[in-house]
């Protein structure tokens, strides 16, 4: 069998010697493994004419890569990009001890005559100001989101002072959420995908029930927003559903203390302190639980019938 190489002789190097239009497939495929190496022949070139203007295919075996991008960051280099989530919880250490002070019930009480008269002024600028803060409060996780959401319901009544609370903490939760899965949360994602065994289980489990779960960890009182806020971005919960678990499970217990906010110009007249232990009242606590149990309700029937499957497969 031979090959014409009237259209490839530019492809071979000029130092083979052709004394013959024609050569066979053997020497061929030698002087390709000579000069073109590591290029290799692995299997018998019938026809030469798809190289016509094109380059020599190149056979090389691939470098095994790793699958998740999931090398060691400081070895790779990326651990450049913990570089701005370092800086972020430094401020956020800077920012709570600079107003630790600011952030509390005596603040409030203390500057509520300050604070009326500007609402009542430059009502749409106190909105603005307020719902700012709150996006900091939340978004560097300070200890005083109780307060401001109080604050809220103090200057701007039940309603819709609520509105304002929620919109604030939706809005600064996605910022934090945002900065911890760029920085570390896509990467320990990737790790938990890649792994296997126990870890593996539980994020596939998390993957079947963000919703859920998302519901839950908001109507149940049990995290700390801070930590509500964090375990989505470790685990990969898509921004979109973040969002709108956010924006609607924290409505409920916003309401419940924007309520109290609002009653708190008599509190703060008698020289009291408002009384938070009224979420844990039977009034406030059962219809949360009754939505906590609702959101949980998928999450359990899936279990149930994956267990009822897997009975029925055992007979």
């Amino acid at each position: 069998m031979s090959i014409d190489l009237r259209h490839i002789r530019k492809r071979i190097p000029s130092i083979i010697t052709v004394s013959h239009p024609k050569i066979t497939l053997w020497s061929l495929s030698r002087e390709m493994q000579r000069f073109y190496w590591p290029l290799y022949v692995s299997r018998p070139i019938l026809s030469l004419k798809h190289l016509k203007g094109k380059p020599l295919p190149d056979s090389r075996p691939e470098i095994e890569q790793d699958p998740c991008g999931l090398e060691d960051p400081c070895v790779q280099g990326s651990w450049k990009r913990f570089v701005p989530l370092a800086l972020f919880v430094a401020l956020a250490i800077a920012l709570a001890v600079v107003f630790r002070d600011s952030l509390s019930f005596e603040a409030l009480a203390q500057n509520r005559e300050t604070l009326i008269a500007y609402r009542d002024s430059h009502y749409f600028a106190a909105v603005a100001v307020f719902i700012a803060l709150y996006i900091a409060v939340v978004t560097f996780s300070l200890p005083g989101a109780t307060v401001a959401t109080l604050a809220g319901g103090f200057l701007f009544g039940a309603f819709p002072g609520v509105l304002f609370n929620v919109a604030g903490a939706t809005i600064g939760a996605s910022c934090l959420f945002l900065a911890v899965r760029w920085g570390l949360g896509e990467w320990l994602a990737a790790k938990m995908d890649a792994s296997s065994g126990r870890i593996k289980q539980v994020k596939d489990s998390i993957d079947t029930n963000q919703w859920p779960m998302l519901f839950l960890i908001r109507l149940l009182p049990i995290l700390p927003f801070f930590v509500a806020n964090l375990l989505p971005a470790f685990v990969g919960v898509p921004l979109r559903r973040f969002v709108i678990s956010t924006g609607i499970g924290i409505i409920p217990g916003t309401l419940v203390i924007t309520s109290i906010g609002s009653g708190l110009g008599s509190v703060l007249d008698e020289g009291g302190a408002p009384d938070l232990g009224v979420f844990f009242e039977p009034r406030i606590l059962l219809p949360l639980l009754g939505l906590a149990a609702l959101s949980a309700a998928p999450i359990v029937y899936k279990r149930y019938k994956s267990n009822l499957g897997g009975s029925y497969e055992k007979d």
